[in-house]
């Protein structure tokens, strides 16, 4: 069995498709001789071997079965919902959710009279919120702004006992620091912009599922959705998936360090970050997780009317939406993830106007500490 480094970088055997490239080659045909055709089941959805690789490239980091990839997030979140749930319909979801995801369920799901609950992030949670003709099981872990964990394997048991689909966003943590197939989940999701691509310049999503019963379904909903994702892109996502091992573990050590400091900062109030031995799900992240992640949030004690002059004075990382790149991006969740939301829902889930979240990079751990004491003191 490869160990991850060598995966990513030769994630699966090279066929004759390949001639012999190490890079790989792309094929940008629409349109594919039907007599030959490997896979006829699908037509429709413009299925290219780019697509069928890099489905089974990011199937074999994750554990899975198989994976299919998408032109955003989004598209691979809710083909997987609306495959498994309809009208009268139950869904249960994490309370802690992405905007995209939380605006999804809000808005969506209502004009199809699919129902559904917010749980917290606890078994017991879970299980009070199930009902009889509940059909999906939406978890987001570790969840965003506030790094929150759900425990995966209790609920993907409790899940398969009722006959319930459950479905994962691993984006924050990505295939090399959580693997939510092998603790029974699934289907396994993720905005490939963030870490799978890890260069911010990549819009994508992808599935990666344990089931190949569930194959059909899930590529049926899909096509009529029309979430393709060009061969170029593939292209593109493949090579950016080499990295991926190496790219994460520096990550991984930077927010770990970053977290560290901030937390003794006298201008912060709390940090959020399950490495910490302070956050309240050390001890599931310690269990279900092989990396804390390169995610952290804190709350910045700066009068409000200062707290755009500490953004304005970084120098090394940038104020900007999205994550998991190589440089290092912050921003207020309370004006862009969750803008959507109302003050009162905002406060309901602790998303604070004060909170930042910050995406670690793989710039020196030094300049990074050094850029955030300069922007707090520039910004008293």
């Amino acid at each position: 069995m490869k160990k991850l480094d060598t995966l990513c970088v030769h994630p699966i055997e090279k066929t004759a498709t390949d001639q012999g490239a190490v890079a790989g080659a792309i094929f940008p045909s629409a349109a594919y001789n039907y007599l030959d055709g490997e896979d006829l089941r699908y037509p429709g959805f413009y299925t290219t071997y780019n697509q069928t690789k890099l489905g089974q490239i990011l199937a074999n980091l994750e554990k899975g079965k198989w994976g299919m990839v998408y032109s955003s997030g989004m598209a691979a979140i809710s083909t997987a919902i609306l495959t498994f749930v309809k009208q009268q319909e139950h869904v249960v979801f994490s309370r802690d959710l992405y905007g995209g995801t939380w605006k999804f369920a809000e808005k969506e799901l209502p004009k199809r009279n699919i129902r559904f609950s917010y749980a917290d992030n606890t078994l017991e949670s879970f299980r009070s919120k199930v009902k009889d003709d509940t059909r999906v099981i939406y978890l987001e872990t570790p969840s965003n702004p506030l790094l929150r964990l759900v425990p995966l394997a209790e609920i993907a048991a409790f899940a398969k006992e009722r006959g319930i689909v459950t479905i994962v966003d691993n984006t924050f943590a990505s295939p090399v620091n959580q693997l939510p197939i092998t603790l029974g989940i699934d289907i396994s999701v993720h905005s490939g912009t963030k870490y799978l691509g890890g260069h911010n310049d990549l819009p994508y999503g992808a599935l990666i599922a344990a089931r190949p019963e569930h194959r059909d379904a899930i590529f049926s909903t899909a096509k009529l959705y029309g979430g393709s994702l060009s061969p170029y892109q593939c292209y593109l996502a493949e090579h950016a998936l080499k990295t991926l091992s190496l790219r994460i573990q520096k990550q991984n050590e930077n927010a770990l360090q970053l977290a560290q400091f901030l937390e003794k900062h006298t201008k912060v109030e709390r940090v959020y970050y399950p490495g910490l031995p302070a956050h309240p799900d050390h001890a599931l992240a310690r269990r279900q997780m092989l990396g804390y992640g390169g995610m952290l949030s804190f709350e910045l004690a700066v009068a409000p009317e200062r707290f755009s002059h500490f953004l304005r004075a970084l120098r090394i990382i940038q104020p900007a939406l999205s994550l998991g790149g190589v440089e290092s991006l912050i921003c207020s969740p309370a004006a862009t993830s969750h803008i959507s939301l109302t003050a009162e829902e905002r406060f309901s889930l602790v998303i604070k106007d004060n909170l930042l979240r910050l995406s670690a990079g793989i710039e020196h751990i030094d300049d990074l500490i050094n850029d955030i004491e300069q922007a707090i003191a520039g910004s008293i």
